[in-house]
């Protein structure tokens, strides 16, 4: 989102979102909660390298899935999975804190304001090799945790098994959402919806279904894209700000 300007799967898929962690490469399957439907992606940070991209090496926004796919190919890397990785300007900057390749570009945002990234209390997913987390931010900023990876956005979805306080049962605002909760410490659940629902609805998906203490809403509207080649799946709004992906080694 730029906060200027927002723009049935079988009985076995959804086991296996729900209870174990899947094979490293066998990682997206649809599925639904509550009569809607979602792609959930999941990833475990000890098998996959997760990162998280900005800018190439010319210091231009990738903006766009195929733009870091290509970059990614001609070093000899293969994108098998991408989010958008949170709000962000008009100049494609984070909002909030941003961490790649341990380096913050941008520094944590904890100003009260309006949008839903400040809907308290927001959050940090955060990437630091086998170890993954969605941690509140002011409790991300006690912790001292220096993570390789970390993007800030909001509002949390949940916090602690508990839905966010602000997110009720009542609201009416439907859109196309996605975010991001982690399992066991290590397993990173990535979810995109596939048609509008609530904030209410959202959080329940990561609390009901996908098991997860604490998740974190990444963006929604039409800046909640997801490519995922292995169900040909490849959403093209762009331009985009930061990304998630999950990268290995391209076949030879």
């Amino acid at each position: 989102m730029r906060i200027a300007h927002r723009r049935l799967t079988t009985a076995l898929a959804l086991s296996l979102i729900c209870a174990a962690p899947r094979a490293a490469n066998a990682a997206c399957a649809e599925m639904s909660q509550a009569g809607a439907s979602y792609t959930v992606c999941d990833y475990d940070a000890r098998k996959t390298s997760i990162r998280l991209f900005l800018r190439d090496a010319r210091g231009e926004t990738y903006g766009a899935f195929s733009r870091l796919a290509d970059d990614l190919s001609s070093k000899g890397q293969s994108l098998i999975f991408a989010m958008n990785a949170g709000m962000y300007g008009e100049d494609f900057s984070p909002v909030g804190l941003y961490v790649e390749a341990g380096k913050m570009s941008h520094a944590a945002n904890t100003a009260n304001g309006d949008g839903n990234f400040h809907l308290k209390p927001n959050g940090v997913f955060w990437i630091d090799g086998a170890r993954a987390g969605v941690t509140e931010t002011g409790r991300f900023l006690r912790s001292g945790v220096r993570p390789a990876y970390a993007t800030q956005s909001g509002p949390m979805l949940l916090v602690g098994g508990r839905i966010n306080p602000h997110i009720h049962e009542s609201g009416t605002s439907e859109k196309f959402r996605n975010g991001v909760g982690v399992f066991d410490g290590h397993v990173v659940r990535f979810a995109i919806s596939n048609q509008p629902v609530t904030f209410h609805q959202f959080a329940s998906l990561f609390r009901e279904r996908l098991k997860c203490p604490d998740a974190l809403f990444l963006d929604g509207g039409s800046a909640s894209a997801l490519y995922a080649p292995s169900i040909s799946r490849h959403d093209r709004f762009h331009p985009m700000g930061p990304l998630i992906g999950v990268v290995e080694k391209a076949a030879r």
